[in-house]
Parts: structure tokens; sequence; C-alpha cells
């Protein structure tokens, strides 16, 4: 056990934060998956903890195994894992799942252990850490627009619009990403701004060609526009069901709560173990509980732009800022609908939601951070003992 301990590398206080998030989620998982048992009829409280407990135990497994990886390795991966991804975009996309006459076309099932795989979350890091290759090779280098839509904008629009259909959050959060990830790279901000419009034009082509043919994604436009209107129209309180019982969990948790497992409104609300978990947490917790565990996130988030500055090659730091931030804007999506601040989108709170895909690729992207810093500390210790520090080193590694 101890020579496991001695080969944990990289960032500790990433390692530490990772550790209470993933340890205190247990405690809103096993209270709000009562609904799930009591309600929906599924399964056991005690196997939802376990379940959870095993997601857990193997995601820290792949943090271990990828942040042995050196960060340069990330690239060929990437370029490896690519074509790998958007086959298996296409693949569960083409399965044409419905679930109560709605589209759910963005899982596929494991043989054997029965767990459902989110290819998207896969497939969103993978293109990230792939376009911080490629802004890597391209930097001080002055290219033109044609030059990059093939390297660059043709992988990212076909992992986008391959989610799109099936999960229109994961997709616009994925394409926020890469221009945040091309900003910070130096990609001319002109050449974004057409991007932005061809983005907007495609998902235009796209409402319509749904509308045109519904049976081609059934309800997904749908529940997109149900989604936008009821946010801006909370009046109807029946198409607003879902935030207006976070609402009332909020509202009864107070300043400190009701206390741990005591949620009522865990078995009124759905998804209250996933995508509503914030509200469970803050019945039970009350906003000390709420502001705290933000706390952590907002750290997390201070830890990866540390990393990110820290790393000395350019492809370390936006490689550490495109795989890292999202975690973090996932998070705070995920809190912003629970407290009406934002339309419902299903994003999961990475570390705390149950679930299986979305906890391992959190896992996969934390473990690529720690890789990163894990690099930067390897080569601060070499240059310490041979008292080699270079200012026209650290100068260049500065973004």
């Amino acid at each position: 056990m101890l020579g496991f301990f001695k080969n944990i590398k990289g960032d500790k206080a990433i390692w530490g934060i990772v550790a209470i998030l993933a340890l205190f989620s247990f405690l809103p998982v096993y209270s709000a998956s009562s609904n799930l048992v009591y309600v929906v009829g599924n399964g056991t409280t005690m196997g939802h903890l376990l379940k959870h407990g095993m997601l857990l135990i193997l995601g820290f497994g792949i943090i271990y195994g990828i942040h042995r990886i050196p960060t340069h390795f990330f690239k060929g991966l990437s370029i490896i894992a690519l074509p790998i991804v958007l086959v298996l975009l296409v693949y569960t996309l083409a399965q044409g799942t419905t679930i109560d006459g709605a589209n759910a076309s963005r899982w596929i099932r494991l043989p054997l252990v029965g767990i459902t795989f989110q290819t998207s979350n896969l497939a969103a890091v993978v293109l990230l850490v792939y376009i911080a290759r490629y802004l890597t090779k391209i930097k001080d280098k002055t290219i033109s627009f044609k030059e990059s839509i093939v390297p660059l904008w043709l992988p990212v629009f076909a992992v986008v619009v391959l989610i799109l259909p099936a999960n229109f959050s994961t997709a616009a959060i994925l394409f926020f990403m890469v221009l945040i990830l091309c900003f910070l790279g130096g990609y001319p901000i002109k050449y974004l701004m057409g991007i932005v419009g061809a983005g907007v034009l495609i998902l235009a082509v796209f409402v319509l060609f749904a509308k045109a043919y519904p049976d081609m994604f059934p309800n997904r436009v749908d529940t997109w526009m149900h989604r936008l209107e009821s946010f801006w129209d909370p009046a109807d309180t029946e198409a607003d069901y879902q935030i207006e019982k976070a609402k009332i969990a909020i509202a009864s948790g107070g300043v400190v709560g009701n206390g741990a497992g005591k949620s009522v409104m865990k078995n009124f609300l759905p998804q209250s173990s996933s995508d509503f978990i914030y509200a469970i947490i803050i019945e039970e917790y009350g906003l000390l509980g709420g502001f705290l565990l933000m706390f952590f996130y907002l750290l997390l988030l201070f830890r990866i732009v540390v990393v990110a500055n820290a790393n000395e090659t350019i492809f370390g730091k936006l490689l550490v800022v495109g795989v890292g931030l999202p975690i973090v804007f996932q998070a705070f999506i995920n809190m912003a609908v629970a407290v009406e601040l934002f339309p419902v989108t299903g994003q999961t709170l990475p570390l705390i939601s149950s679930g299986g895909t979305s906890i391992w690729m959190t896992c996969l992207a934390i473990g690529i951070v720690l890789s990163a810093s894990r690099k930067f500390e390897k080569t601060e210790e070499d240059k310490l003992s041979t008292n080699e520090m270079n200012p026209l080193e650290v100068l260049s590694g500065q973004l």
C-alpha cells in the first residue's frame, strides 16, 4: 500500500480535491437513490451505493493509470483515438434507441457488465486533446483559414454534428469549449467569428430538418424548445415540474439544511441522484453545504490554472485547460440549472452525481491534468538538482 502511494505523482491539491468530492458523493447518492428504489422501483439503495462505489474505484484506477503516462504521448493517442470515437458516435446515433417515445441515441450498452456508455463524453475529451495538439503545431505560424479547415474544423464539426441530434447541451458545451481553447491557443479571432456563424447556420439547418422530418429525431427539437419556453415562462408549472421541485428542495434546506438523508423532495424530483443532485445537497446540507461544494470546484479550477501556467510546454498548457476547464464549467452549469439560472440541460455534477461514463470521463480528464502536473513537477526537480533555472525558459513557458 505504501508503494502505491509513493507512485502517486502530480498536483497533490488536485488529488485531495478529487478525493474529497468522491467521498462526499456517497452521502447524497445514497440518500437520493431512494427515489429510484421506492418511486421508480429500481433495485435497492445499498445496491445503488455499491454500484456508485465500484464506478468511483474504477474511476480512480483510470486517474492513476492515465497520470502515469507522459504528457507528450497524448499527442499521438489523440490522432489514433479520434477516428475511433467518430465510428462510435456514428454507431451510437445509428441505433435509433427510444425510451418512452423519446430519442435516446446517446448511449451504447457495454457487453457483460451491462453498463451504458455515453460515447459523447469520450469524444469530447479526445477532441479537445486533438485540438491542443493542433494548436501547438501551428503556434507562431501564420496560417490561412483554408489551411485549418480540414485538420481542425472538419473533425470539430464532425464530432459536434454527430452529438447534436441526441444531446444538444453536450454538443453546445463542447463547441463553446473548442472556441475557448482556440482563442487561448492564439487562433485568429476573425476566423473564430466565422466559425461561430457556421455553427449557428448548421444548428438552424438541423432544427428545420428535424421539424420537416420529425420521425428522424423523435421529440428532440420539441424537447429543446419546451425547456427554453419553460425557462422563459415559469408560469407554466406543469412544464417546469423539475425546476419547481428543485426550488422547493433548495428553499426547504435553508442555511444549514435538514440533515443528511432527510430530504423530502428526493421522492418527487426526477433525476434527483444525477441531474438535480445539487438541489438535494442544499436541502440536506443547506446553503453552507452548497457554497462549500462550490468552493471545492473553484479550488479545482484554481489548481487547473496553476498547473497550466506552470507547465513549460505549449501543448501541456493547452491540454490542461482543454480537458480541465470543461469539468468545472459542467459543474456550474449543473448548479445553475438547479437554481433556475439556466435552462434544463441534463448535465450531471462531476464526481458527485451517480452514473457511469460521466464519472469515468471526468476521471480520464483529471488523469490527463495530473499527468501534465507530474511532468512539470519532475522538470522542476531536475532543474533544482542541477541548479539550472534559465530565465528565458521561464518566460517562454508563459501563455
